[in-house]
């Protein structure tokens, strides 16, 4: 075999007889792996988890991985029952409307108005009309437990548990557990396919803070735990119903100083998430989360899906990744003072709706 064709895969033998340009030629194929490996730690893009995703959800993505290092866009969350309450109090203190409008999906009946499930058309209605103005769309999931019925109560249902049996019927198809549960996702993927047709993609966030013990998904760690729920979601939501409107994003909850709280115990793993977040309350903004996530999602996007008391705002030069934060509800108000509201949205890096807009021409 001449010199010229000898195979690269067997460097021991090759780099006896190879010449100066063939060693030239390997180093520099080298060097570009290795930047490869490299550049997906700072976010060097990955096609979406669902191969079908639409054009709408593409181009979100996409963008998220371009600003990711580069800016922080602005976030609020609003309870479904009170449409953009809570948007609208944030633009009243700083000037500026948020890029990221959060709702959730519901749980509660009648007694319980800003958390009931009888406002899921107006939500849909709203978010159309937040999409018109130039919002990104983000959504959750307060799920009943799925050995219940819709509606249900917050302590009663949503914070309760299962036991280990009704687990294991759970994420087992042909249970009557499974099959309650599917019946409550194919409500949820009603509303998700009205988006889609409208062509409004959404960073999806259902069953968050897993890693806490607070909801009766949580604290299940292991492949027969959390990882093969959040699974079988996905599975029943891009195969079944065939929504490719939605961007899904596994949101933890920043790690305390508990047993089980470890990100990797429940992380689905990177065919099943296409950006990671964690909620922060108390001010534990710690840089570990932040490398933690860029870690285990190999450069994925990385968010703070809620947060209360804001940070210091130099904070995101020492953790560049998060591409945005996303205050929860009432807490831009009650957990912040107003200086510190004004503060946040003042940075050139961090973008409010008109910059954003002004941003995407």
């Amino acid at each position: 075999m001449p010199k010229e064709m000898i195979p690269l895969h067997k460097p021991i033998i090759a780099l006896k007889l190879l010449d100066k340009r063939y060693l030239c030629l390997l180093v520099s194929i080298l060097f570009i792996q290795s930047s490869s490996v490299l550049g997906q730690k700072t976010g060097a893009y990955q096609a979406p988890v669902n191969p079908n995703a639409s054009a709408e959800a593409k181009e979100l993505l996409r963008m998220l991985y371009d600003y990711s290092g580069k800016y922080v866009l602005s976030g609020q969350h609003n309870y479904i029952g009170d449409e953009s309450k809570h948007s609208e109090e944030t633009e009243e203190i700083t000037g500026e409307y948020p890029v990221v409008w959060g709702s959730d999906f519901g749980f509660a009946d009648s007694t319980n108005a800003k958390d009931a499930v009888y406002h899921r058309h107006a939500l849909v209605a709203e978010v159309n009309e937040r999409f018109k103005t130039g919002n990104i769309i983000t959504l959750m999931w307060h799920a009943c437990r799925p050995t219940d019925e819709e509606p249900c109560t917050w302590k009663g249902s949503v914070q309760n548990e299962l036991s280990e049996d009704e687990w294991n019927d759970l994420i087992r198809p042909g249970t009557r557990t499974y099959q309650n549960w599917a019946n409550q996702v194919d409500e949820i993927a009603v509303y998700l396919k009205q988006l889609e047709l409208a062509g409004i993609p959404v960073l999806w966030r259902p069953y968050h803070e897993m890693n806490g013990d607070w909801f009766w998904w949580g604290q299940k760690p292991g492949e027969n735990g959390y990882r093969q729920l959040w699974k079988n979601l996905y599975h029943r939501l891009t195969d079944y119903h065939q929504l490719n409107n939605l961007i899904w994003v596994w949101n933890a909850n920043a790690t305390l100083a508990r047993n089980k709280m470890a990100y990797d115990l429940y992380y689905p793993g990177n065919d099943y998430v296409d950006i990671l977040a964690t909620d922060i309350y108390g001010g534990n903004y710690k840089k570990s989360d932040h490398d933690q996530l860029l870690e285990l999602g190999n450069g994925k996007p990385i968010a703070m899906g809620e947060v209360g008391a804001f940070p210091n705002t130099d904070l995101f030069e020492e953790q560049p990744y998060w591409v945005w934060f996303m205050s929860w509800s009432n807490s831009t108000n009650n957990r912040n003072p107003v200086e510190k509201v004004k503060e946040m949205y003042t940075p050139e890096k961090i973008l409010g709706l008109e910059d954003f807009k002004e941003l995407k021409k």
